[in-house]
């Protein structure tokens, strides 16, 4: 039996902490674009596309273009350390080809808005984009940009994202690109309205 074979046939999908029982149906955990297997954990923000959201997007002149990325055990480890700049990041596999790098360079170029969805994807976008000037170059490799308040975004001008878990990278992300009070009161709004957190929440949208 080859590794793969055996890793379908026993194992199972890896779920974040705060998911206590088995999927029924593990594609549930899975956007509808994925292609590639690697990944051990969904990149959430993506849960909310079908394909008909998808085609009611590009009808209004909007275009997608792909990453892949293979997201880590470690993206559901919480930051320790009381300067998040002192915590070890987890590194995650990702690809951005000669196609996506020429689309989001355009886009640019021509004044339009690159939407990243999910805090995975805007940090492969900006290692890619990094000593670039704006320009977004292939990249394929392990993606360890820790991204926290302070730093230029050249890649990225808007950001669909979950409600993150506290003291999680994710959430340094987002605060470092809608700024620290304007993070805080979405997630008070948030929890006020009783939006839904996590995996299968609410998304965002951060213009």
């Amino acid at each position: 039996m080859q590794p793969q074979e055996a890793i379908e046939r026993v194992g199972r999908v890896p779920l974040p902490p705060y998911i206590r029982r088995p999927l029924a149906h593990a594609e549930r955990y899975q956007t509808v674009y994925a292609r590639e297997q690697g990944s051990v954990a969904a990149p959430t923000a993506g849960l909310h596309f079908t394909p008909q959201v998808m085609s009611r997007i590009e009808e209004r002149g909007a275009s997608f273009t792909f990453v892949t990325l293979h997201i880590g055990l470690d993206t559901f480890r919480p930051v320790q350390e009381e300067d998040p700049r002192r915590h070890t990041l987890h590194h995650e596999w990702g690809k951005l080809g000669p196609q996506t790098a020429a689309a989001v360079s355009a886009a640019r170029a021509s004044g339009g808005r690159v939407v990243a969805v999910g805090t995975t994807s805007v940090r492969l976008l900006e290692q890619a984009a990094a000593g670039g000037e704006g320009r977004v170059r292939p990249y394929s490799g392990w993606c360890d940009l820790f991204i926290l308040a302070g730093h230029r975004f050249s890649a990225v001008d808007a950001l669909v994202t979950n409600f993150h878990l506290r003291r999680s990278t994710l959430l340094l992300l987002v605060s470092a690109f809608a700024g620290r009070e304007l993070a805080l009161e979405a997630y008070r709004e948030a929890i006020a309205e009783r939006y839904r957190f996590y995996s299968f929440g609410d998304a965002m949208l951060i213009l």
